[in-house]
């Protein structure tokens, strides 16, 4: 398999809640897991830290740490068989690797979001939504979770 991304379409963010409001700051290599795993688990505070993760224009990562907790989920499981980053992802959650005629769909704890006021319902329905691109969907849900101002300003 080779990964068809061009790291310049890829956008990560990372984002934590301290001392009553949000902070922000990119993601240097947001198509590699380990990298966003390790950027994660560099923040420790306590209400946790998300990575918000669009690769090219076909997918999205939500990240999540909280103390030793790690939470991740993916937009579209179908991406496993054109992307690293998305077939690491799906070993990572041990979850059974796409076949070619599955339908696209989201895998891993799409409930990760849910104590942050975005159900998993909500994150599904944004993960099928064909009008947004993957940016747009991290966005929408940076605003959602309170950080849309910052995440928009740190992107412009």
């Amino acid at each position: 398999m080779s990964d068809v991304s061009d790291d310049s379409a890829d956008v990560g963010v990372l984002a934590w809640h301290e001392d009553g409001r949000w902070n922000v700051q990119t993601l240097d290599d947001p198509g590699d897991i380990s990298e966003v795993l390790d950027a994660l688990k560099s923040k420790r505070v306590n209400g946790g830290t998300f990575a918000l993760i669009a690769i090219d224009d076909e997918f999205f990562i939500v990240a999540r740490t909280l103390g030793a907790l790690t939470q991740m989920m993916i937009s579209d499981v179908t991406y496993a068989n054109e992307y690293d980053i998305a077939s690491d992802l799906i070993d990572m959650l041990d979850l059974p690797m796409p076949e070619d005629d599955d339908e696209s769909q989201p895998g891993g704890d799409v409930d990760l979001l849910a104590d942050h006021g975005m159900s998993a319902m909500e994150l599904e329905t944004l993960s099928a939504d064909e009008e947004l691109f993957p940016d747009e969907q991290i966005e929408a849900i940076a605003w959602r979770l309170g950080f849309g101002e910052q995440f928009s300003e740190l992107l412009a």
